[in-house]
């Protein structure tokens, strides 16, 4: 498909936010970089087309823009993981733990096929936790997580231990400063 980007160029690195002693990823700088975002969606459908998906999930919010061209260009239904009390309906939920605090997302049940390949798209991978909470939701419904894939990865802060078992793809990942 498209040529090699160097997103690393893209992604702005922000010392000391959201508080003292964390280097932030800002991923904006690849979707106001037509040629990166074009990039990042291309990958993931060189990857991942063919292989018989039922269906791409997104977590709430800048998953939702990396997955809903994939999504659209797939021909799949996008399956959109959101946070406490944002769906109306009937919905799975999962508590996740986060490192100042705990948290819970939903997915409407309906929009959970059972027996269904999902493909679980996120912009980053940090701790893991929000993406396991996910894998749980779609597991609920009788889903089968098909790949997780996230455009950056941060396997310093060990998101392997909680996604073990599951097949994790990302395109750059950052090893720490």
């Amino acid at each position: 498909m498209g040529a090699e980007y160097d997103l690393d160029a893209a992604i702005r690195k922000v010392p000391d936010f959201p508080r003292p002693g964390i280097l932030f990823y800002d991923i904006t700088g690849i979707l106001t970089t037509p040629a990166a975002f074009r990039y990042c969606v291309e990958q993931i459908l060189e990857r991942y087309r063919g292989e018989g998906l039922g269906g791409v999930a997104a977590i709430e919010a800048r998953g939702f823009v990396f997955a809903a061209p994939v999504a659209y260009a797939l021909g799949l239904p996008l399956i959109l993981i959101r946070k406490k009390g944002k769906l109306p309906g009937g919905t799975y939920h999962a508590r996740f733990t986060l490192e100042y605090g705990e948290d819970e997302v939903e997915v409407h049940r309906a929009d959970v096929t059972a027996g269904s390949a999902v493909l679980l798209i996120d912009d980053l991978i940090a701790t893991g936790g929000t993406l396991k909470a996910a894998c749980s939701l779609l597991e609920q419904g009788g889903a089968r997580i098909a790949g997780i894939f996230g455009v950056v990865g941060l396997p310093f802060l060990n998101y392997d231990r909680p996604l073990e078992g599951y097949p994790v793809h990302t395109l750059i990942q950052y090893h720490g400063e």
